[in-house]
């Protein structure tokens, strides 16, 4: 059976709405306007034990609401989902027991205590025994490199020192099924590594099946072989991450290096020029006129070396959440 199972998933707000005005406002008191916003739209998927899959999407796409969804914090409005045969929204303490959900903008932490506090809370809770907290907990820190920030009060500590934190609390209990909502915003580029690297080290050691989002590609490639593209609620794309720039982005980039200038000569007629320096270029074509356009380029050009490689994932990203075609 999948770790995880969801089928013909559905969300949706019911949110008041009324115009700007005093009027507006008086006439609100009395007759409340609403409207639905279908924030998930009937999304199926499977996930199997030990899978790390990235989730990916634009703001309001419906990621978070679909973890919120599976994490238990809400209701669907139809569907079923099954998290290793739970129905997560029936919220039993088997079940939360083992899972963890991790927002980077929502906090777990006692606000006014320090870190380390909300850390005994939390290891009570869940009736850690004390070797097993303790291990983890110094494992924990060496990684995140935390140790002095443990007994600041959580209010005065940086966003990224905060986040360490969030990270910190939300594993000490080893749970075997993990949902992460940009779990490295607003740490540095070093600790964002480190990060991930822990991240897949977890799943490695302890088979724990990850959801991910996140806008850092860098999280998403380094740590996903498959991921989910939603938007306005609706899958866009499911599989492994190659696959993306072939399926969503029909088209190629090719870069050249020249032996001479290019004096003038008109790029843009061949395709999107992506890089126009005097010995190097590289353009976006039509995946259907790679092979006319490289052969106009090596008659017309000094040409020391040419690629054609698929465009970048975060390209392809890029163009699916902005609405350009990718026909």
């Amino acid at each position: 059976m999948p770790q995880i199972s969801v089928q013909n998933l559905a969300k949706t707000f019911r949110v008041p709405e009324r115009e700007g005005g005093f009027i507006a406002s008086v006439r609100s008191i009395f007759k409340r306007r609403h409207k639905e916003v279908r924030a998930v739209d009937g999304i199926h998927f499977t996930i199997d034990e030990g899978e790390i899959v990235g989730f990916l999407g634009p703001n309001g796409a419906g990621k978070t609401t679909t973890l919120k969804i599976l994490s238990g914090l809400l209701h669907p409005t139809s569907g079923e989902a099954r998290v290793m045969g739970h129905i997560p929204w029936k919220r039993e303490s088997e079940y939360l027991r083992r899972i963890s959900m991790l927002m980077g903008q929502r906090t777990q932490l006692h606000w006014d205590l320090p870190a380390i506090d909300s850390f005994l809370v939390h290891g009570s809770i869940y009736g850690l025994p004390k070797e097993q907290y303790r291990t983890t907990l110094d494992e924990l820190v060496a990684l995140l490199d935390i140790g002095d920030v443990l007994k600041k009060q959580v209010r005065s500590l940086s966003l990224g020192e905060r986040m360490k934190c969030e990270i910190c609390v939300s594993l000490l209990h080893r749970p075997s099924v993990l949902f992460l909502d940009e779990p490295t915003i607003g740490v540095d580029i070093a600790m964002q590594a480190r990060i991930r690297e822990f991240i897949r080290n977890y799943n490695r050691q302890h088979g724990a099946t990850i959801i991910l989002t996140s806008h850092y590609m860098a999280d998403v490639t380094a740590l996903c072989k498959r991921i989910i593209v939603i938007d306005k609620g609706h899958i866009l794309f499911d599989g492994p991450l190659p696959e993306l720039s072939r399926k969503l982005a029909p088209f190629k980039v090719i870069k050249i290096d020249l032996d001479r200038d290019l004096n003038g000569y008109d790029l843009a007629a061949l395709g999107d020029v992506l890089v126009r320096e005097e010995r190097k270029v590289s353009l976006r074509v039509p995946k259907g006129e790679a092979a006319s356009v490289t052969s106009k380029l090596l008659t017309d050009l000094a040409v020391l070396d040419l690629t054609i490689e698929d465009p970048p994932i975060e390209d392809v990203i890029s163009r699916v959440f902005g609405g350009e075609s990718t026909k």
